[in-house]
């Protein structure tokens, strides 16, 4: 290595290829290995916490101490088991796509600079405004994920509907949204008693009827109502708020509608998706996040707005050392004028790279499959005695709970489902999280990586089913012991 931070070009053939067979070996194996490693303190103060080196170290040394003492010290959120969260299941082609965008340094911000990158996000933002029904005049860009992609989206509802004046606004969603949106209107300066949740359904739907009548008590105190959240896909159960009904509204009173479908907006792809997300194509923003259920890499996710104008018009800014990228013809996109990013990466690219590889009949169909195995879960445990389906499976989420006939005390029930996930993370065949649903703490299982098979996730569901029958056992004989 030389003082000028190159290597030769065998070294950086050597370099790819090793790091090429880790990564492949991954892939490969995966099902091999547990789906969270066992993380070791001891590794991290020991092999981990050092110095900056003064001198440097040969690099496929260095690969392999990676290999060997960090990504052995990680969780699989692409293994095929991992069920909790939503899953990040990947695909080599976008993880080539990454690298390619890493290693020609693509700078997608200005077209003088990234002409060809430039449009390339044009033709994958055009062809999710496609997928998504929404028009022709609407614009986008590809963001970190969906925590910026809706504070992209707040930013610009706040400059159409406010001019940026929040002073008596107020934003309404239900207790299911996304924490993002909390997050994104704090950063924006809402205060608590702009927030409005709304209360849900049965359904863990938003009431349509109660968002009315608080839109309009709201209005007659003087306060300016000015944007609905909906959700395309809750987090917790996968829950689609009423997207027509909702737009009807927002319609009716001016309001901005900005629809979160960070995870299950790319369920449009499959009929039972279609059905259930009606009318999103009529939000005036939309959140997707292609790293969850497009099964890309980390991280790409995607803002979508109805009026082409309004993310120019809310985040242009040229100072006078970059004058030199304006343009005044369409078809040449600066994309740093449409976001909060100046710099950013190439994200574009591997959503492209895969459509284009694998078209886009495959991705409908590893939708499909996310969202049968679910339904297998949910008809699985809708067999067993001890076993209570608290949320139906929808867009490849179903959630549920262990409660053996003999154990009447709710808070007992929540602490042996908390124990009954912790005891499956640990084992490592699976993983799995609970949420708090209906005032119960419940198991949510998120089927939506296209490897799991039927098989698997039947058999995951028979170990979880004796790990339960175990966990009580050893619960009533300890219970039996402290009392004699």
């Amino acid at each position: 290595m030389t003082k000028n931070l190159q290597l030769s070009a065998e070294e950086m053939r050597q370099l790819g290829y090793q790091a090429v067979d880790l990564i492949v070996d991954h892939m490969n194996h995966l099902k091999s290995k547990p789906v969270s490693e066992t993380l070791d303190s001891n590794i991290f103060r020991d092999k981990l916490i050092e110095k900056i080196p003064e001198n440097g170290s040969n690099p496929k040394e260095l690969l392999h101490f990676l290999n060997n003492n960090v990504f052995n010290q990680i969780t699989h959120v692409d293994h095929p088991h991992f069920m909790a969260f939503v899953p990040g299941p990947n695909n080599y082609v976008g993880v080539v796509a990454d690298f390619l965008a890493s290693g020609f340094n693509v700078f997608p911000t200005a077209w003088i600079v990234g002409a060809g990158a430039e449009q390339i996000e044009l033709t994958t933002i055009n062809w999710l405004k496609s997928m998504l029904g929404f028009p022709d005049s609407a614009e986008g860009l590809f963001v970190s994920g969906g925590s910026m992609a809706n504070l992209t989206a707040l930013t610009v509802a706040r400059q159409v509907k406010l001019n940026n004046n929040i002073e008596n606004a107020v934003v309404y969603f239900s207790n299911q949204t996304h924490f993002s949106v909390d997050r994104a209107l704090k950063v924006l300066g809402f205060k608590h008693h702009q927030i409005c949740r709304i209360e849900t359904d049965e359904d863990l739907k938003i009431s349509v009827s109660t968002l009315r009548k608080q839109i309009k008590e709201d209005r007659l105190k003087g306060k300016k109502p000015f944007c609905v959240i909906a959700n395309a896909g809750t987090t917790n159960c996968g829950a689609v708020d009423s997207l027509n009904e909702l737009a009807d509204l927002c319609s009716d009173e001016d309001v901005w509608l900005h629809a979160d479908g960070a995870y299950g907006a790319a369920a449009i792809l499959s009929e039972k998706g279609k059905e259930l997300l009606s009318g999103i194509h009529r939000a005036d923003s939309l959140t997707l996040d292609p790293h969850k259920w497009l099964f890309q890499p980390y991280d790409v996710g995607c803002v979508l707005i109805r009026n082409r104008q309004y993310l120019s018009e809310t985040f242009r800014m040229i100072p006078e050392y970059i004058k030199d990228t304006e343009t005044n013809i369409e078809e040449k996109v600066n994309f740093g004028e449409r976001g909060i990013e100046l710099s950013r990466r190439f994200r574009a690219l591997k959503v492209w790279l895969s459509f284009k590889v694998f078209g886009v009949t495959a991705f409908r169909e590893a939708i499909d499959h996310g969202i049968m195995l679910a339904e297998q879960v949910e008809e699985f445990l809708r067999k067993e005695k001890d076993w209570e389906v608290v949320t139906p499976a929808q867009l490849g989420i179903v959630t549920f709970r262990y409660i053996p006939c003999e154990l009447t005390s709710t808070d007992t029930i929540h602490e042996i489902n908390k124990k009954l996930v912790e005891e499956i993370n640990q084992r490592g065949f699976a993983m799995l999280s609970t949420t708090k649903l209906k005032e119960k703490v419940v198991i949510r299982l998120c089927s939506i990586n296209p490897r799991t098979t039927t098989e698997e996730i039947l058999q995951i569901m028979m170990n979880i089913k004796a790990l339960a029958e175990e966990i009580n056992t050893s619960s009533k004989h300890l219970i039996s012991v402290s009392q004699s």
